[in-house]
């Protein structure tokens, strides 16, 4: 299972977009939280719209091609 992390600074679409470790573009993010453990981004996503209920979330659309939506 991968661990998971959230950039907690927005796109400038708006958007927080959740990475799996390991993504090249994890690397560039200024404040990342660590949200875990999790089978699939699908969880870590939902798991990030939980503690930040009035953040959009996404996923990366390199490391996380499944949940990304915008």
């Amino acid at each position: 299972m991968p661990k998971y992390y959230l950039n907690l600074t927005p796109q400038s679409t708006g958007e927080h977009e959740v990475h799996a470790e390991g993504c090249k573009w994890l690397k560039l993010v200024s404040r990342p939280e660590y949200l875990g453990f999790f089978s699939n981004c699908h969880e870590a996503v939902e798991n990030a719209k939980f503690k930040h209920a009035s953040y959009i979330i996404d996923g990366c659309k390199h490391c996380c091609p499944g949940c990304h939506t915008r």
